[in-house]
């Protein structure tokens, strides 16, 4: 019975210690595998990391190419609305000297045209002189024409020139008479206008005033009023229109008055011959 019973417990041991074995063996085993397990872990977390690390830095140098990108794109959008704004400004300018362009030149067509509407030189030179006054904007100014029998130049209208009513220029003498002799127009520097006072025979302006190649007198301007500062590129188109108009409606008034009054003598000695006793 004893004998048996020791058996039992060895065979109890012997089981025991198997089982003890396996357990060991089982231990052993999960923690090679929760090593490996582990390392295997590791070592995707570390490829993970490094690949996350990568493609991070991939998308931070592709929003910092899109940002400069952007960057380049904006100030290439300024340059641009600069150059637009600038454009606008000069459209806008250029819009107003056309306007104003229009406006005087349209101006003178009515001008032109109360010209050459009456052939009374007193009602042309009247005029002339409004258009000067208002299209020019000039406040002292004179007209002269040319007689060519005493060949010179004298005062025919004027605007603030009243002592200077009869005084006679040569021809070819000073500004004004190389003007009357060449045709050529004569301008000054608008600037020295206010520091300088009226000199007749210095004018700040001369023009011709000419049929074809003929200079048939000039005009004179000594003073532009106080709001305009000086002459643009619509008053030199206007003295050429104005001198060109003027000299044929003064030309064609001037020969008309010499006709009238030579009809009107030939008429007077017929009505003395008729009327004479016989």
């Amino acid at each position: 019975m004893e004998k048996e019973k020791k058996e039992d417990i060895f065979k109890k041991s012997e089981e025991f210690l198997q089982l003890f074995q396996k357990t060991k063996e089982f231990m052993e085993e999960l923690l090679n595998e929760n090593a490996r397990l582990r390392y295997k872990i590791a070592t995707i977390e570390t490829k993970g990391t490094s690949s996350d690390t990568e493609y991070y830095q991939k998308q931070l140098q592709e929003l910092q190419h899109n940002v400069k990108k952007l960057i380049n794109e904006k100030k290439e959008l300024e340059e641009q609305y600069k150059e637009v704004e600038k454009e606008n400004k000069d459209f806008a300018t250029r819009y107003v000297e056309i306007e104003e362009q229009n406006n005087n030149l349209a101006n003178l067509y009515v001008a032109s045209y109360q010209l050459h509407s009456t052939l009374d030189f007193s009602e042309v030179l009247r005029i002339v002189m409004e258009i000067i006054i208002n299209l020019v904007g000039a406040e002292v100014f004179s007209v002269m024409l040319f007689d060519e029998k005493a060949n010179n130049l004298k005062i025919v209208a004027n605007e603030g020139l009243e002592d200077h009513s009869n005084d006679i220029i040569e021809l070819g003498e000073g500004i004004i008479g190389s003007v009357a002799k060449t045709g050529e127009p004569y301008y000054i520097n608008q600037s020295l206008e206010l520091s300088i006072d009226i000199d007749f025979l210095h004018p700040l302006a001369c023009i011709p005033l000419k049929i074809k190649e003929h200079v048939i007198g000039v005009i004179c301007i000594y003073k532009l009023f106080v709001q305009k500062e000086g002459f643009s590129a619509v008053d030199y188109e206007l003295f050429n229109l104005l001198a060109g108009h003027a000299a044929t409606a003064i030309f064609s008034a001037k020969l008309y008055t010499q006709s009238e009054r030579k009809l009107s003598t030939i008429q007077g000695f017929l009505d003395l011959l008729t009327s004479a006793p016989t």
